[in-house]
C-alpha cells in the first residue's frame, strides 16, 4: 500500500486485515495479552505516514509529553475525519477483535458487550460524549521515552488496542522499545518486551485481561510504554478503537 494519508481508503488495509490466520492470532492474543502482525504495513506506506507528522492539518492536538511527566517526545491525535488508512485500520481491526473483547468481559465478570460494527460503538461513546477521536502519530527522538500508562480516556473503553511502527530499528534509531508490565494479584509485575520490525503491528491489551486460574478468570492490569532511545528517531501510529471526552 502506497497512498498518501489523504488519499481515498485503499482496499489493500482490509485485504490484508482479513488475510490473517484470525483463530490462530486471537488464541495467542487471549494467553499472552499480545500478539504481533508482521509486516502489516510496507516500508513505503510506513514513511509516507510517518513524514506526515509535520502536516498539522490532519492533527486536533499535540501533546509534549514532558509537561505532563509521560516521558520524552511527543504525539499528535488526529482530527475527524481521519485519514483514509487510519479510518481503514480501524473499521477493519475492530470486527474481528470485539467477540474476544466481549468473551474476556464475560470471564471478567464485567456487564458490558461491544456492538458489531464499530460504527455503532462509537455512536455509544459520542452519546456518552466521548467525541474526540483518539488514534495518534507519536514521534521520539535520540533520549526520549514513554512511561508505563493506559489510554482511558473515559466511561467508554475498548479493551484492545494496536501499535505500528513505523521505523526501522537499528536503521532509523536504536533503543526504543515497546514494553509490556502485567500486574498480577498478590504477585509482583512481570514485564515483557516485545520485538517489532518495520510495519509490525502489535495488538494489546488496554488495560485489564482475563487469566484462568485454580477458582475461574481473575483480572490483571496491563500497562504499555517505550524504553529509551539511544539514538535517532522512531515513528508509532497508535489506533484506539474508543473516542476521548
Amino acid at each position: 500500500m502506497h497512498a498518501r494519508l489523504t488519499d481515498s481508503p485503499s482496499p489493500s488495509i482490509a485485504s490484508r486485515i482479513d488475510a490473517i490466520d484470525w483463530p490462530a492470532l486471537l488464541s495467542d492474543l487471549d494467553a499472552r495479552g499480545n500478539t504481533i502482525i508482521q509486516g502489516l504495513l510496507d516500508p513505503a506506506s510506513c514513511r509516507d505516514i510517518a513524514a506526515q507528522y509535520a502536516n498539522e492539518s490532519l492533527y486536533r492536538s499535540r501533546v509534549v509529553m514532558a509537561r505532563h511527566h509521560f516521558g520524552l517526545g511527543e504525539y499528535k491525535y488526529f482530527r475527524y475525519p481521519l485519514p483514509a488508512p487510519v479510518q481503514a485500520l480501524r473499521s477493519a481491526f475492530y470486527p474481528r477483535l470485539a467477540p474476544l473483547a466481549n468473551q474476556w468481559n464475560v470471564r471478567m465478570g464485567i456487564d458490558v458487550q461491544y456492538p458489531a460494527t464499530h460504527e455503532a460503538f462509537l455512536a455509544r461513546c459520542h452519546d456518552a460524549g466521548q467525541t474526540r477521536p483518539t488514534p495518534l502519530l507519536l514521534r521520539y527522538g535520540a533520549g526520549d521515552y514513554n512511561c508505563l500508562h493506559q489510554d482511558l480516556y473515559g466511561e467508554h473503553v475498548f479493551p484492545l488496542q494496536v501499535a505500528i511502527l513505523l521505523s526501522e530499528p537499528s536503521v532509523d534509531f536504536t533503543g526504543g522499545e515497546f514494553v509490556l508490565t502485567e500486574q498480577r494479584p498478590r504477585m509482583q509485575s512481570r514485564v515483557e518486551v516485545v520485538p517489532l520490525r518495520q510495519g509490525d503491528a502489535v495488538i494489546f491489551a488496554v488495560n485489564q485481561r482475563p487469566v484462568a486460574g485454580t477458582r475461574g478468570s481473575y483480572r490483571v492490569t496491563m500497562r504499555h510504554g517505550v524504553s529509551r532511545l539511544r539514538s535517532g528517531q522512531r515513528h508509532t501510529l497508535g489506533v484506539i478503537f474508543h473516542d476521548a471526552h
